[in-house]
Order: C-alpha cells, then sequence, then structure tokens
C-alpha cells in the first residue's frame, strides 16, 4: 500500500462528523492529560518541586498557583469547559515555563523541555482558535442557546 492509496482512506475519514468529534475529545484528551498528570505529581513533591524553582530564580510561592493552572486548566480543557479562554491561558502558562525554567538551551535536555513547551503552546493556540468540538461542555452551552434550541424547547 502506497501513500497514494492512502489518500482516499483518509478523505474519507476527514469527512465523518462523528469520527472528527472523536479526533478532537482524543486530541484534548492527550493534550491535557500531561497538565494534569503534572499537577498531581507536583501535590506530592511540592518540597522538590519548590526547590527546582528556586534553583530557576523562579519564586516558589508561585508553586500552588502552577499546580492550580494545572490540574484545574487540564480538567477544563478535558472537559471543554471555557476552553478558548483556558487553551489560551494554558499557551502563556506552557511559554512562560519554557522561558523562566528550561532556558539553558544548550543542555540538550532543557532544550528538550523547552521544545517540548513551545509545541504544547501551539496545541493549546490551535485548540483556542478553533474551540472544544461538539463533544464538549462549550459545545452543549452554546446549542442549548441557540434560536433553534430555543424553538425546540418551546415545541416540545
Amino acid at each position: 500500500m502506497t501513500v497514494r492509496d492512502l489518500a482516499p482512506r483518509v478523505e474519507s475519514i476527514a469527512h465523518s462528523r462523528a469520527l472528527l468529534d472523536l479526533f478532537e475529545l482524543l486530541g484534548r484528551l492527550l493534550l491535557a492529560t500531561l497538565f494534569l498528570l503534572l499537577g498531581l505529581q507536583k501535590l506530592g513533591t511540592y518540597g522538590t518541586i519548590a526547590a527546582y524553582m528556586t534553583a530557576h530564580q523562579v519564586p516558589p510561592e508561585l508553586l500552588p498557583l502552577a499546580i492550580a493552572m494545572e490540574v484545574l486548566g487540564a480538567l477544563a480543557i478535558i472537559l471543554g469547559w471555557n476552553t478558548r479562554t483556558t487553551a489560551f491561558l494554558l499557551s502563556i502558562y506552557a511559554l512562560l515555563t519554557a522561558l523562566l525554567v528550561h532556558r539553558n538551551l544548550e543542555e540538550p535536555v532543557e532544550a528538550i523541555m523547552f521544545f517540548k513547551n513551545v509545541a504544547i503552546a501551539a496545541g493549546f493556540l490551535l485548540l483556542a482558535v478553533h474551540g472544544a468540538g461538539r463533544l464538549s461542555l462549550d459545545h452543549r452551552h452554546s446549542a442549548a442557546g441557540s434560536p433553534r434550541a430555543a424553538a425546540e424547547s418551546l415545541a416540545g
């Protein structure tokens, strides 16, 4: 099978609304799970993370804010609640983390972490632009407030 043979199959998948809805949900889950896990890990290793922040000249007093951003932001993205705003804020958070914590690009691991955060920020920016999709609380809320939904509820 060649790439040319795959093109029609990929095109047919792209036109399946149910599959696209599933991919949007899966994308949100994959993007947010990292933040959820890291935020929960920070709760369990608070002292170690505070020391790491201090070593990188980041005030450890910001750690509760970082944990809240990661855990609550991830849950909001997974549920698709206030997705555009949350995704935009998490993109800024990811960029600031890259710039403040992973700025030593001569160190290979730090360079990887820096560009990982930049890539995550890009994913969140795409989510901020396109929204959560149909399998989200945002969609349910917007559909419930639409004129069509109001007319359907009146007809009842």
